[in-house]
């Protein structure tokens, strides 16, 4: 057996041991704490130690073991276009072969193509983290037709009345405003 740097103790390590067997299988039901913060965690990601829902099945094939499920989690983060606080379930689907030591797939791919057991050990968490990050959206919205803030007071559009406006003078046209008005003045009195 190979020493290896995996924890056997961490929530989404497990042995395969068991698994040694061409079309053995393990079920693997259980929620644990997200590890790590997965995402962009001062925009949008699953918090650290928020509740990952597995349910995965670790089947021993010819060349590894083979992991295939889900995993649910709540991302959390802020509208991209009002700053609103913006919660989602995610459900993404799983499935990664993990290849024995010393196995054919082992010497026939690229060390970063494939991801590889540990001794006994599969550790989930790689698979698992990409599967949740690449199911998130580029741009977070609370709903798809969110209108945004104001360009020039910063509040939302959804809390301002339907006729707000700002009057804006171009800097370089100010000269010219005050011909106007004084102009106007003129033909009133």
């Amino acid at each position: 057996m190979t020493t290896t740097a995996l924890d056997p103790a961490a929530p989404l390590v497990f042995d395969t041991a068991e698994l040694r067997g061409a079309g053995t299988t393990m079920h693997v039901a259980r929620e644990i704490p997200a590890p790590e913060a997965y995402g962009l965690e001062a925009v949008y990601a699953v918090p650290q130690g928020a509740v990952l829902d597995l349910d995965v099945h670790l089947t021993g094939v010819s060349e590894g073991v083979l992991a295939t499920g889900q995993v649910e989690a709540v991302a959390e983060g802020e509208c991209a276009r009002c700053l609103a606080p913006v919660q989602d379930a995610l459900s993404v689907q799983v499935q990664e072969l993990y290849a024995y030591e010393g196995s054919v797939t082992e010497a026939t791919t690229e060390a970063d193509e494939i991801l590889r057991l540990e001794g006994d050990l599969l550790d989930l968490e790689p698979a698992v983290r990409d599967a949740l990050v690449l199911a998130m959206p580029v741009t977070p919205l609370c709903r798809p037709d969110c209108p945004g803030l104001c360009a020039e007071c910063g509040v939302p559009w959804d809390e301002l009345p339907d006729d707000h406006v700002h009057e804006t003078v171009d800097p370089r046209w100010a000269g010219l405003e005050k011909l106007r008005l004084a102009d106007n003045d003129g033909e009133s009195k």
